[in-house]
Order: C-alpha cells, then structure tokens, then sequence
C-alpha cells in the first residue's frame, strides 16, 4: 500500500511540473537615440500555452536587431 500511494505522489508530482499553462510573452522595441537615451516602446504581448521553460524559449526566439527606417532596434522579450 504505501509503495502504491508513493508512486501516486511522485506521478502527480511530475505532471504538475510538466503542466501546460498560459504564458504571456511581453516584447518591447529598444532604440538608443544620438544621445545615448533608451527609447522603449511596447511590441505586443503573445500568449504560449506550454511549459514554462518551453513557452520561455519561445518567447526568446522572438527576439531580434536589426535596422529599418528610424535606425538600429533590439526586441527585447520577457515572459510576465
């Protein structure tokens, strides 16, 4: 009885680690004028339904430089 009761726990022990739940993705524009201020501005907010280290890689895979016609940007992501 109490191996089958330990199993029970551990079982439920690794299905709410793995438990698919919302996560919201937050990204912000990140440019730096010629004055060397940070200029940010919101880029959106995307939602995951994953794990969290799954929904996190995602999340960083969102991320991006580059340039376009105001000048050089990050995009910079963070999960809430």
């Amino acid at each position: 009885m109490k191996k089958a009761l330990l199993a029970l726990l551990l079982l439920s022990g690794f299905t709410l680690v793995s438990c698919k739940k919302d996560h919201t993705c937050a990204c912000a524009m990140v440019r730096i004028d010629d004055n060397g201020n940070r200029n940010t501005s919101s880029d959106g907010n995307y939602s995951f339904k994953d794990t969290r280290l799954r929904a996190e890689k995602k999340c960083a895979d969102l991320e991006e430089t580059g340039t376009d016609i105001w000048g050089d940007y990050s995009r910079e992501c963070d999960i809430k």
